[in-house]
């Protein structure tokens, strides 16, 4: 007979179905809330009684209960290093992707530091570039974005032009990029901003590895596209950008 020791571990969420799909009836789950044995977290969402959870907990969690998902943009960006590069000294809320529609209690379940369900993604379904970070007690596996592919995220989203001088600013450390994953995920990706603003950073930024990235063989479509207003017009990649980082002569935005 399933109980909720053999079956539960502290630190996951899970609801109804994915506890009767463990042999765990509605009846059984009633007893274990009255007991205190098990504790509602969100309405129709349950936990083990135990610390204080972290995101990282909820995002495995997501991944139990049969989502495909994973931690990408500036979160992934930060955990590979390069957030010393931002200095805005404020929490981030955690980035997730997802080719699927994630439950509405992820961004209403109050663990910190929240979470921001990406609703643009500039790639299809496709597994590239993505690594996987043990987590926990478990070694529960988190799927992150590896940095080729979280700067091509984080462009997808550029708005305005204190976002993309922090870009930039990210992008001048980041000379260890593979020019080979980055030729695939170009490729791959449907995004046309997040293309052209992602190669414009990365001529702008200058490291070696761009002059390996075949442009012939990555669409970029056509006409103009404005990035920021008021911008200056890159003639190759025919996008608006703040004047001071096109000739070269940003200053510091800190």
């Amino acid at each position: 007979m399933a109980t909720l020791d053999s079956e539960l571990l502290e630190g996951l969420l899970v609801d109804r179905a994915w506890l009767k799909g463990r042999g765990i009836e509605n009846t059984t789950v009633d007893y274990y809330l009255r007991s205190g044995k098990l504790e509602a977290v969100i309405h129709g969402l349950y936990r083990k009684p135990g610390p204080p959870l972290k995101w990282q907990n909820v995002v495995y969690s997501l991944t139990l209960l049969g989502y495909d998902v994973h931690v990408g943009h500036i979160t992934a960006l930060t955990y590979h290093g390069y957030d010393h590069y931002l200095k805005l000294g404020i929490s981030q809320s955690i980035r997730l992707f997802s080719p699927q529609k994630l439950p509405r209690w992820v961004e209403r379940i109050g663990v910190k530091p929240g979470f921001s369900i990406m609703k643009i993604r500039p790639f299809p379904d496709i597994e590239v570039g993505m690594t996987e970070v043990p987590f926990g007690t478990w070694d529960w596996p988190i799927r992150y974005s590896l940095p080729e592919r979280a700067f091509i995220e984080l462009a997808s989203t550029i708005e305005t032009r204190e976002e993309i001088l922090q870009a930039n600013l990210m992008m001048e450390g980041a000379a260890n990029l593979r020019p080979s994953l980055l030729q695939v995920l170009l490729e791959s990706s449907t995004s046309i901003k997040a293309k052209r603003l992602f190669l414009w950073l990365a001529r702008t930024a200058g490291h070696a590895w761009y002059r390996h990235i075949d442009l012939s063989k990555i669409d970029l479509g056509v006409g103009k596209r404005q990035i920021v207003p008021g911008g200056k017009l890159d003639t190759e990649f025919l996008i608006t950008v703040p004047k001071e980082v096109h000739d070269g002569q940003q200053e510091s935005i800190f």
